[in-house]
């Protein structure tokens, strides 16, 4: 079974085409690592294992008439419990839609459908993924597979704790301050940020709205670099829907010649210094790519100290007043602690209309200094957090950690994760890998090589 749970979402496909193994075995060694580990963790909130093995009977039988239906035929995925899938229940981790089904698909979800996977089930998240933990009132919380006693990060967290432990091949998650890149580095796993404007968000709750929708994007998770190379794709351009789509050309990875690209590197942002472990896990990157015939020189953009203060600032600026709204409009009358924590440290934050003003320019000047930047190089390699996976209820007291990916969300850049290393105690350490706008295929070349020449994932003892 190690041979089909630990696969590449890639592989399977491959194998699935050439009739190698069956969606129906796929999907059943899936549902049987789900039941072994998934009491420990609480990863999957909302399984439909009798539904996947349906569609699995429907896509085998497809496949012997001929009938492909898409690069992901047969293969099973599992979604972030934030995005609508027709039929399931979907709570974006509040009681008040603990019994909230759709009745139809997000975009990225109708798209992977298209593409011919098959759901497994839903995701946890925090409260309305406004955390970097993964724990909420309608399921609890997550543990992660490297350690028990550690979360797996959030909002993604329920994606990249089921991935890791060979639970499903491939996700999507969505990110607005690190929530696909940190639970990816967390728990070891693969992930992308897109530039913003590339994925839609149609079909995700909170759905997308005001000043904060250029910080949010959708992508996916899995645990190796292949598998975004293969699902980005599938899941981008327009929708009709989504205001905020570009329809901008998507490149591939495969066409990039690293030796001529150009990287910066950096290990302490400013803001909190990385342990040594990740900073030496960084440097040893750099080398990496400086082998492979990139021209790497350590440096940092101006400003990127301010990453931290503008992106609360932003969140902070209505007092709170945004978020109370999306409670009344789920229903929810008993919010989770953290989300009443958020709510509190707003209302001491709330600007005036001519402090907001000055905020959104003070946002402004910070993406043109980064864009002068990163006008001398192709990719940014750096931490993703200023440490490994923390202990369960502990990030609120370290929130000036995760300023290292809010920096490429107020930018809108897309940036990727790959691991990299490995802790004293034995937990992930992953690099954040980021490119121009809109070159996506960059940050995915650059991360394959790391992985290829660092290791990338390696699986729990779970």
């Amino acid at each position: 079974m190690d041979e089909i749970i630990y696969s590449s979402a890639t592989r399977l496909a491959k194998a699935i085409r050439a009739k190698e193994v069956s969606s129906e075995e796929v999907v059943n060694a899936y549902l049987q690592r789900i039941e072994e580990i998934n009491p420990e963790l609480n990863a999957i909130v909302h399984l439909q294992a009798n539904e996947a093995r349906n569609q699995a009977k429907k896509a085998d039988a497809a496949l012997a008439l001929g009938d492909l239906k898409g690069p992901l035929h047969g293969v099973p995925v599992t979604i972030k419990d934030n995005v609508d899938v027709k039929g399931m229940i979907s709570t974006s981790g509040t009681r008040g839609r603990s019994s909230f089904i759709p009745d139809r698909d997000a975009t990225i979800v109708a798209r992977m459908r298209a593409a011919g996977a098959i759901i497994l089930g839903k995701t946890n998240l925090p409260e309305f993924g406004l955390a970097f933990e993964s724990d909420n009132l309608v399921y609890g919380r997550t543990l992660n597979p490297y350690d028990l006693s550690r979360t797996p990060g959030g909002s993604s967290g329920g994606e990249a704790a089921i991935i890791a432990a060979g639970g499903s091949p491939l996700g999507l998650g969505n990110d607005m301050g690190g929530s696909i890149r940190l639970p990816s580095h967390f728990c070891g796993i693969a992930g992308i940020k897109p530039t913003a404007g590339r994925v839609p968000l149609t079909g995700h709750f909170p759905p997308p709205f005001g000043h904060l929708f250029p910080l949010w994007q959708a992508g996916p998770m899995a645990r190796f670099v292949e598998d975004l190379v293969l699902t980005l794709p599938i899941i981008s351009g327009v929708d009709w829907r989504d205001p905020a789509i570009v329809p901008m050309p998507l490149g591939d990875p495969g066409e990039v010649e690293l030796n001529n690209l150009r990287a910066a590197f950096y290990t302490d942002n400013g803001i909190m210094p990385p342990t040594p472990e990740i900073a030496e896990v960084v440097k040893k990157t750099a080398q990496v790519l400086s082998d492979a015939g990139m021209v790497v020189t350590e440096d940092i953009p101006d400003g990127i100290e301010h990453s931290f203060e503008i992106f609360n600032a932003l969140f902070e600026a209505d007092g709170g007043d945004g978020l109370e709204k999306l409670l009344e409009g789920a229903g929810t009358t008993e919010m989770h602690p953290w989300t009443k924590a958020i709510i509190e440290e707003c209302r001491a934050k709330a600007r005036s209309s001519a402090e907001f003003g000055g905020l959104l320019m003070q946002w402004d000047m910070f993406r043109s200094t980064m864009l002068s930047f990163i006008e001398n190089y192709d990719v940014i390699i750096c931490p993703i957090c200023a440490s490994p996976a923390m202990y369960h209820g502990t990030t609120f007291e370290q929130f000036p950690a995760f300023g290292y990916t809010m920096t490429y969300n107020l930018t809108g850049w897309p940036a990727a994760v790959v691991r990299a290393g490995t802790s004293p105690e034995g937990l992930p350490i992953g690099v954040q890998i980021v490119a121009r706008p809109w070159r996506e295929d960059v940050a995915l070349a650059v991360a394959q090589h790391i992985e290829k020449v660092l290791g990338g994932w390696r699986p729990p003892s779970l």
